[in-house]
């Protein structure tokens, strides 16, 4: 590909105009003012070139429980609507389910997704077919006192899905371990991750402090520790790792996370949504901790929009802490952008640069919500939309484009047949339940 004459958001997100890009085998080749050798001088073509959103928190297969059990409180709805809901669920189920979550990534500009979930294999599938970048984790819950390690299957799942698969498909694929949290992990599964993570080297996805019941609870339960304080002791995050909300977390969470190299994950949407609250991004930023943003799943957003990441982001901030001046459009473009790249361990993305994956936005300047222009970091922040991505390109392949009209083309996806095979596993799951969960 080759972009001739096109403003670029650099990495410290100023722009820069007139400039040349060309990708080569998923790479930026070539990013100059002046035009490649054989190359003639272009007129200016009016889009801007940004790095692709990465999200660092969610569970594609929920796409099918989008909508599902709306405005009721948190147990309730996992316990009446989410949880008889998974049970139904196949991998191939899943398979068509992320394809959809896919699909949708890219219209907003997402082209990786750290994904905590079951039927791992079934997801990598459509995460490798969509030409997606994925990091995957296979969630893992257990309550009993005891765990032996050589028959749970879950953890077994969790310790071949990383052999198997960690860093395939030309490295867009990456495996990371997973607790879903501490109230639904024992003392001997943390033992059991920590150890695996101990030997694979591999960082953790957990959720953490969602809600202040979680929170306190935990704290009620081990003599006042965290539970960021009761991961650490057991030496889950040895190896970095990935702090999913952190909404109730506290200042000495923020030292621990920061010492041992753990991105917070904010999921502004989905936390406001469920009324989880807004987490202290300031604070974890203040004690050099990277945070990333998340969409976490569809059930609980209910869309894959970065955008709208983006800018409750920022504006959540501003209202936890009553300053105007939190959260700049700098930290908000950098958290959803080179911040989640990091996250993920791809220290070769996130970002517009000679050298790095061609992971990348093409957007319409000239639409209405990014005009005038006074900094366009804060017109992306607070004006963008996904309506101005003309193109979504992931390892240098056209994964999303804004046809004819306006129509959305997925050249890697047949989106008719995978909203048709989410219908149908929707209709036959609906059919299994019980009346009272319907």
């Amino acid at each position: 590909m080759l972009f001739s004459n096109v403003s670029v958001l650099n990495a410290d997100f100023s722009v820069s105009e007139g400039m040349y890009v060309k990708t080569e085998g998923g790479v930026i080749s070539y990013l100059s003012g002046e035009p490649p050798a054989g190359v003639a001088p272009a007129h200016r073509s009016g889009v801007l070139l940004m790095p692709a959103f990465y999200n660092a928190h969610t569970h594609s297969p929920m796409t099918l429980l989008r909508g599902r059990g709306e405005n009721m409180n948190l147990q309730d709805w996992l316990e009446k609507k989410v949880f008889p809901f998974e049970d139904k669920l196949t991998g191939e189920d899943c398979y068509h389910a992320t394809m959809l979550a896919m699909a949708e990534s890219f219209s907003h500009g997402v082209v990786s997704s750290s994904d905590q979930y079951f039927f791992c294999d079934d997801i990598l599938r459509a995460a490798s077919e969509s030409g997606a970048k994925m990091n995957i984790s296979r969630g893992l819950s257990h309550f009993e006192d005891a765990l032996d390690r050589s028959s749970f299957r879950p953890y077994l799942e969790s310790r071949k899905l990383y052999y198997d698969n960690h860093d395939t498909v030309d490295g867009r694929i990456r495996v990371d371990l997973a607790l879903h949290a501490e109230y639904t992990a024992s003392q001997d599964l943390i033992s059991a991750i920590s150890d695996l993570s101990h030997e694979t080297k591999a960082p953790v996805h957990v959720h953490i402090s969602e809600t202040q019941k979680e929170h306190e609870e935990c704290k009620m339960r081990h003599g006042g520790q965290t539970p960021t304080e009761v991961f650490d002791a057991a030496g889950i995050w040895d190896f970095g790792g990935l702090a999913a909300h952190c909404v109730w977390a506290e200042e000495c969470d923020a030292e621990i996370l920061s010492n041992k190299g753990v991105t917070v994950v904010s999921c502004p949407v989905s936390n406001m949504k469920l009324a989880s609250g807004i987490a202290p991004a300031p604070l974890f930023l203040d004690r050099g901790v990277n945070v990333a943003l998340g969409t976490d799943g569809t059930a609980s957003n209910n869309s894959l929009n970065f955008f709208e990441e983006i800018k409750l982001f920022s504006i959540g901030a501003k209202v936890r802490y009553g300053d105007p001046t939190l959260i700049t459009s700098r930290q908000a473009l950098y958290a959803a952008t080179r911040a989640g790249a990091l996250a993920q361990g791809r220290t070769d993305c996130g970002r517009l640069e000679q050298g790095a994956r061609a992971d990348f936005l093409v957007m319409d300047i000239g639409a209405s919500s990014l005009n005038p222009v006074y900094d366009m970091a804060d017109n992306l922040v607070y004006a963008g939309s996904s309506r101005d991505i003309l193109m979504t390109v992931c390892d240098g392949t056209l994964v999303y484009k804004r046809g004819e009209g306006g129509a959305a083309e997925y050249p890697t996806i047949d989106l008719e047949r995978v909203i048709f095979e989410v219908a149908r596993a929707q209709k036959r799951i609906l059919g299994s339940l019980p009346e009272e969960t319907l």
